[in-house]
Parts: structure tokens; sequence; C-alpha cells
């Protein structure tokens, strides 16, 4: 025989209450079968809003009594298609309706409801559900849980007895029907005979000790998941079923928050070698989580994260403690005497702390118990009083195999620690089946996500990116993301999920990521934004795992780097004003990105797409000394020199590099080689020098003059300088030389100046808008390193922004 447990979803609605049936009808063609339910979906919580309302005077009692009666009635009416089995079904119905009905009055009249009284009112959801079942389903024959299901008092709480209960079970199903119904949930005190029960959850416990008495082939519990899933899939959208779980698995995830299965339910069916099945009433084709005693060939270490909102840790403090025995034993029976239960403890080694973590529910009273316990030691100074610190949450990460595999807590620590997440305390028992922690519940999501993705629960390694600014680098930057995204999930195993996107006027996050097919509409439609509100907004989100991509060229975005940064998220730049700014400030972004164990990228502040900034990194990383480093930087001012000829002059050179979008919007910024004077500065900061702009010698070719007044007077006025840019072009034609835009650094003093380079010279031929480097090192002195291509240009950039990127994933 078998047991089928089906939750109050299943019977929640007419589609699952209909699936029932079947599933039990199916079943029984097999072996005769036990089946247990709970109360319609929602009643129990409805019972006891109503007992409150009744309680506290107010008539809206009755209109929610209403409700729970016309629920019932109309499910009856719906589902009952023979008249005499609904006509007698509504007599039992309505009875049980009108003595529910008359203990609300009471509680209405008389403003009291005991315990026992809450006890009552709460069991009428199984009572109701069970006799609609058992009238479905032809043949059922329905019994009354009360009659076998037995319970003493203790401390306030109904306690099995379980001895009892197993006699009066075997006794009740001793010539089994094909089809038994029960109510779940509810039992009988066996002293005084009252109405109690299992506790919320408790119908599966009521299925676990039938099918432990009975000797059952298997214990199914029908619920609305698939099974036990390797995490809270609404936190989790990649957690996924898991397929068998031992008994041991099983209870420290239901013990740690996960609410497939009643904790209490898995020891009965455990002693006794019963398997238990977790299938969805709503798909019953899935195969949902077999649990038994040792599950089939599994090499993972890490089979599910659990978590319990609602935590206090009280910790218990004392130089007097240290070696004393008996101060622990002291703790948890004071504690035990008062029916608090403790699920976590953690001491230190020098025995002079004890914490323990309780229910938010608990803690109070728990402190006031532990105060009392330990007040003369308290009052002679040996231990300090209780201290309790809330707004907390526990973590458990289960699975058997931990204990075969080496390294599990250092991987899990330093994963939390590299996202900013710190450990307020920790546990793990000898048989290493689990790990469990705390952190601040405002962390727990985030905490949640970086253990799933790091331990490859997830399908994919996710990467959540925020994109600011949609210009010409930005929309390149989208495309080349989104036209990548589906062939790295494929071959990399890796997810983009870009989770805000923000241009200079609005911004949009989404946790679950952003469809970058239509991004621009969605922003259109958002509410206005600044750089504070975006800032807020990635701070809201507290998304682990995340990188922050600056593609704009603003002052106040790059002043959003620090805070970023100090809250554990990535930032690759394409802007180069933190790079170049003050030196203090460089070195403070650099210092805190590996303080916290993040990434501070901006490959693409010199020489786009080039990997010049990484080749100088290598080269310095690996023992190397950059001696000197020349340079040209600027794609648009090469562009401008080398479209310069006698059809074309030097002011329409320049407007050429503007309509084609080399230049900026202001060509000025590129004339005046600060731009230049920028990329040095980084380069040799990069390369071990304490560099600032006012330290590079500037030899300029625009007078200063030009660069005074309104962008349109610039343009009027450019044409004047083409005659002397045409004198000097024809003299270098004659030479064979050429304009270059040289940067140099030669040990520690850089300088900026337009240069005449001959004809062997390797900047001679460079082409287009194109950048080229030369590295001379201690190792590369006699043929200088040589680095040469686009240096200019909205895909190459992004591409170069992609890259970084793509290291940060590390992939």
């Amino acid at each position: 025989m078998k047991v089928l447990k089906f939750g109050g979803t299943s019977v929640g609605s007419v589609e699952s209450i209909l699936s029932l049936k079947q599933i039990v009808l199916n079943a029984a063609e097999e072996q005769p079968v036990v089946v247990v339910v709970s109360a319609l979906g929602g009643i129990t919580d409805k019972l006891i809003a109503t007992s409150r309302l009744a309680v506290e005077g107010k008539d809206e009692w009755k209109q929610e009594f209403d409700a729970m009666v016309d629920r019932h009635h109309k499910m009856i009416d719906t589902i009952i298609t023979d008249s005499r089995n609904r006509e007698k079904l509504f007599n039992i119905v309505d009875a049980l309706l009108e003595q529910l009905r008359s203990i609300y009055s009471g509680v209405y009249l008389i403003h009291d409801l005991s315990p026992k009284t809450q006890d009552a009112i709460v069991a009428y959801g199984e009572r109701l559900s069970s006799q609609i079942v058992a009238t479905l389903i032809e043949g059922a024959h329905w019994f009354d849980s009360r009659e076998f299901i037995k319970t003493s008092s203790k401390n306030g709480k109904h306690i099995l007895d379980s001895e009892l209960t197993n006699k009066l079970v075997k006794k009740t199903f001793a010539d089994l029907p094909r089809i038994s119904l029960v109510p779940g949930f509810i039992s009988m005190d066996k002293d005084n005979g009252e109405t109690t029960n299992l506790g919320r959850g408790g119908s599966d416990y009521t299925a676990s000790i039938i099918a432990a008495a009975l000797g059952a082939e298997i214990l199914e519990i029908w619920t609305d998941v698939d099974g036990f899933m390797t995490a809270d899939p609404r936190v989790i959208p990649a957690a996924y079923t898991i397929n068998q779980l031992s008994f041991i698995e099983a209870m420290e995830l239901c013990n740690f928050g996960a609410k497939v299965i009643y904790p209490p339910t898995i020891y009965p069916v455990c002693v006794n070698n019963i398997p238990i099945r977790v299938k969805n009433t709503f798909n019953p084709q899935h195969p949902g989580t077999l649990i038994k005693q040792k599950v089939d060939d599994d090499n993972k270490p890490i089979k599910g994260i659990s978590s319990i909102k609602g935590t206090t840790l009280i910790t218990v403090t004392g130089l007097s403690m240290v070696g004393v025995i008996g101060v622990n034993r002291r703790i948890f029976t004071a504690l035990a005497e008062q029916g608090i239960s403790v699920f976590l403890v953690s001491q230190a080694s020098s025995e002079n702390s004890t914490s323990i973590g309780v229910q938010d529910t608990d803690a109070e009273h728990a402190v006031t118990v532990l105060n009392n316990e330990f007040a003369k030691e308290i009052e002679t100074g040996a231990m300090f009083p209780m201290s309790a610190e809330s707004g907390l949450a526990t973590v458990a990460i289960v699975g058997e195999n931990m204990k075969h595999t080496p390294g599990i807590a250092g991987k899990l620590f330093g994963a939390l620690g590299r996202s900013g997440i710190s450990i307020i305390a920790c546990a793990q028992g000898a048989s290493e089946t689990n790990i469990s922690f705390v952190v601040q519940e405002k962390y727990l999501r985030k905490s949640l996500n970086v253990i799933h993705d790091s331990f490859f629960l997830s399908e994919y390694k996710v990467l959540n990116i925020f994109i600011c600014g949609v210009g010409t680098v930005g929309g390149k930057l989208i495309e080349q993301i989104r036209d990548q995204q589906e062939i790295l999930k494929k071959h990399s195993r890796l997810n983009l999920n870009v989770v805000g996107i923000a241009s200079s006027k609005k911004a949009i996050f989404s946790r679950e990521g952003i469809d970058l097919n239509k991004y621009r509409e969605q922003l259109d439609q958002a509410e206005p934004s600044n750089a504070k509100k975006m800032l807020e907004g990635i701070l809201k989100m507290n998304i682990f795992n995340s990188v922050f991509v600056d593609c704009t060229a603003s002052i106040e975005v790059a002043k959003l780097y620090q805070e970023l940064l100090e809250h554990n998220v990535s930032v690759v730049a394409c802007n180069k004003i933190a790079a170049s700014s003050k030196y203090t400030n460089y070195k403070h972004l650099k210092e805190t990105a590996l303080a916290h164990g993040v990434k501070f990228r901006f490959e693409t502040n010199v020489g786009a797409g080039l990997p010049i900034i990484g080749t100088i990194n290598d080269l310095v990383h690996s023992g190397d000394r950059i001696l000197r480093i020349e340079a040209v930087l600027s794609g648009t001012l090469n562009f401008i020199f080398n479209e310069l000829s006698e059809e074309v002059p030097f002011s329409e050179t320049v407007r050429l590099a503007h309509e084609k979008g080399y230049a900026e919007p202001d060509p000025r910024i590129d004339l005046s080689g600060m731009d230049v004077v920028r990329k040095l500065v980084i380069l040799a900061r990069e390369a071990g020098y304490k560099v600032e702009q006012d330290d590079v010698e500037k030899h300029l070719f625009v007078p200063d003059e030009y660069f005074e007044g309104s962008l349109e007077t610039f343009w009027k006025r450019l044409p004047e300088l083409d005659k002397e840019f045409e004198a000097e072009r024809k003299v270098m034609e004659e030479n064979n030389m050429r304009w270059r835009f040289v940067a140099k650094l030669d040990n520690g003093k850089t300088s900026v100046s337009l240069q005449k380079v001959p004809q062997e010279h390797p900047f001679y031929e460079l082409a287009g808008s194109n950048n080229i480097v030369l590295l001379t090192t201690e190792r590369y002195k006699e043929y200088p390193m040589l680095i040469q291509g686009y240096g200019a240009g909205a895909s190459v950039t992004a591409a170069g922004v992609f890259a970084n990127v793509m290291s940060i994933a590390n992939i």
C-alpha cells in the first residue's frame, strides 16, 4: 500500500481537486491507498484571521465566515455532480459550518479566544475538505484522524504520543479499504479528548505517521512544486529540481526553511526506511524528488541551499565561562523548559562566548530567560547581560558529499567575502552535511545567488551588468552583448544579464534582465533619473557578481566609482576622467577595488580596443620596468593630419573628423591635446610613475585664442590657420616627413607635442585614425615592443569595453 498526501493548493481549486481525484484513482488501481488531505488552500489562514476579528468584537467576522461558507458550497456544487451525494454532503458540511458559526459567536460575545478554542476552530478546515474529497472519489472511506492520532500536552505544545498512535493506526486500518480518506493536521489529546493539531504543515506529519505504522511502500507528498529545488526559485530563477535526496539532506533543508515538507514528517518514515516522493499535482508527469536512505551515484558536494529569515543571534559572554563545565547545559535547559527552539549554535574556542540563533518571535523571551538563569553571575560581573542582534537571516548549504570534498568552507566564505557579505556567525557539525551561517537579512538574496552561482548549482555563471550611457559607444556595446548572449550561454555557460541601463536623463532596472531589443522604448517610458538616483537604484538591488560599465564622459558618473567599488560592484570605464584625475584619487580607486575583491578596468581609456594598458600591466607584474613610452594616442588627430593635403586644408580635415564621429562634439577638446595628456597620464601611472596632468609638458599647434569664445566662433575662425599649415605641409612633403602628435614618457618625464617624423620612423606610415605605442623596457631595450591598430571608433571601443567585462567574468 502507499500513502498519498495532498496539500492545500492541491485541494484549492476545481482544477486541482479533479486532478487529485484522477491521481488517487490511478494509484488505487495498483494497490490500496490512504489519502491525507489538507484544508482548501488559504482556509486555515482564513479561519485564524476570522477568529481574531471575532475576539476583537469586530462584526466583519460574519462576512469572512460567510465567504468561507460560500467557497465550500461553490466547490461542492461544481465538483459533485450526483444530486443524492451532493445533498448528503451538504448536510454534513452545513452541520460542521453551523458548529463553527456557534464557536465564532461565542468568541465574539465573550471576547476570549483560548488556545483550546483556537485549536478547535482551525480543525474545521481539514474536517470540511476531507468530507468533500471523500464524497468526490467514489468508493472512498472516510476516517476521523482524531480517533487514532493522539497527543499529550507539554509546555503548551501538543506532542505526539507515538506508541499509542501507532497501535491505533494499525487497529483502525486492519482491514484496509481500496481508498481511505483521512483529514490531515488534526489530532486529539489522549487525556481530555480535546481536539488538537500537529502544527502548521501537520498534514505531512499525519501522512508520515500512517505510512510508518502501516509499513507503506512509499509516501507521496503532492504539492504545487515539482519537488525540492536547489534554492527558492522566487529568489534564484536558475534554481532547478533535485532528483534525489537522502533523508538527512532533506531534513537539513526542511529545518532551514525549505517549506516543501513539514520537518517532523521525515523521521517516522526514515526509521522505517520508507521512501518519500514529492510530486506536483499540477504537473503529475514530472518525476519529482525521491527521498531515501542512500541516493544513487551522486558526486555533487552540495545539493541545495535553504534559509531562515527573522533570525536573532543571542550571545552569552563572560570570562567566567572559560573552562567551566555545564554553562551550555544551563543555556539549553533553561530555553528548552520554556519551549524555545535553538537552531544554530556557535562557540568561540576560548569558551568565553556562545552565540545561539532563535526566531525573532522567541528572542525577547529567550533574553529574559537567560538573564534570569545567569542572574547571579551577571550581578557579580562574572558574566555580561545577554546581547541580542536582530535583522538577521540564517543560510544553510546542504549535501552529504561535502565531507568528501575538501575546500567547501573556504570556497563558500571566499565567494561571500568577494561579494562584500560579512559572516556574523557560522556552525558546522562533525557530519559535515550542513554548513550554516548568519548574515544581515538585507544581504540574504545576494548571499543565496552568490552561493548558487559559485557552486555551479546554476546552469550558467551569471554576470549582472549595469550600463551607463547609450550613445555611440554604449549603444554599440549593448548591440554586441545582445548578439553574443546566446553564444556565450551555449559555449561558455555564461549568462550576461543586463540588469540596468541609464541614459543621461533616465534609467531602467530589472533583476531578471532587460530585453536588449526593446531597451530604448523602455527608457523613453521610464521616470526621470540622474547619477545619484542611478547609484541608489544599483545599491538597492544589492545584486551579486555585478559590474558597472561607464560609457559616458561625465564627471558626475565618474564620481560614483568609489561608492560602487566599496559596495563590491566592479567598474569598467570607457570614461577617462577617474583614471586621469588626481593621483591620490586614482590610487584610492585601485586600492578600494583590491580591498573589496572586485575589479576596476579602464583598458579603453587609451587606444580604444587595443591591449595597451593590459600589456603594460602584464610587463610590470612580471617584473619588467617601463623605461620609455612613445605613442600616437589620438585617432582623431592622426586622422586630421593624414587627411591633410593640398586639396583638403586643415580646417576641412577637422570638420571631416567631426562629421565622421572621430572628434568630440566640441573638436577643441581634441585639438587642445588634453585628451592625449589624460591618456599619457594613465599610461605613466600604469607603468608605475606618479604623474599628474600638470606635470605633462605641452607643445600645442593651435594658438590659445582659438579655444576662447563659442564653438560657432571657433568654426568661423578655423580657416585662418589653413595657409600656415599648408606651407608647413609642403616643406614636409618635400623632405618625406609627416606630422604626428606624439605623447612621450622618458624616465618619468612626460610631454606631448606635434612632431615631424621622417620616413624611416615607425610612426610615419600610421594610417587613418590608428594608434601606435612603442614600449621600451628593461627586457625590450634594443627592439621596443610595438602595439598598433584602430584607436578610435564606436565599434572597436565598445569591443574593448566588452573585453574588459569578459575579463571580470573570468571565463
